[in-house]
Order: structure tokens, then sequence, then C-alpha cells
């Protein structure tokens, strides 16, 4: 029978905060969420309709990637009687989406 070795692997002290950049990345990469993220970094909340007439996009659309981005911890929601409004719950993203914007890449 063929015994297998358990090594130790050194973690990398920067890997979880690896993972956690790759998972919001993961998370608002569609246009219309990063346009919802960086609407919400400068108002401090708003309701699917405000958001919708601000991007000028559908609620049904709209609505589906404010649950996306809920669901995973980006935003959150609360009811204030028959309006849900939305507020960033990870601020953090608004530092990954400022770097990339600030980075002098050639996206041609």
């Amino acid at each position: 029978m063929f015994e297998i070795m358990k090594e130790e692997i050194a973690v990398d002290p920067h890997s979880e905060h690896i993972e956690k950049v790759a998972f919001i990345l993961k998370t608002v990469a569609h246009p219309l969420r990063l346009s919802v993220v960086d609407l919400l970094g400068r108002k401090e909340k708003l309701s699917v309709n405000e958001i919708c007439e601000q991007l000028q996009t559908e609620q049904s659309l709209t609505s589906h990637h404010l649950n996306i981005m809920k669901m995973n911890g980006i935003i959150t929601g609360k009811r204030e009687g028959k309006n849900v409004y939305y507020q960033l719950k990870e601020k953090d993203v608004l530092k990954v989406i400022n770097c990339l914007e600030n980075c002098e890449c050639n996206f041609q």
C-alpha cells in the first residue's frame, strides 16, 4: 500500500487578501454592476427605481444584478415602506475599482 506523505504547506499571508479581491472582481465583473457600485459609492443609499433612473436601465435587469451583488455581500438592501434601498456594504470594492481606473494599462 502506498503511503501519502502530508507536507505542511506554508500559507501566504497575502493569499486571503488576494482571494477576497478575486471574489470582488468576479462579483462586479459586469458593466452594469460596476456602474451600480460606482453610483452607490457616490450616494449613501438608492432604491432600484432611483438606480434605474440614474443608469437608464430596465428594472428587471437591474434587480437581477442587485440580487447577485447582495447575495455575494457587496451591497445590502433595507426595506423602507414599499421600497428597498441599497447601500454599498463592501467598501473595498471602491478601492479595487479606483485602482483599475487609475491603471496605466493600454486597454485598446
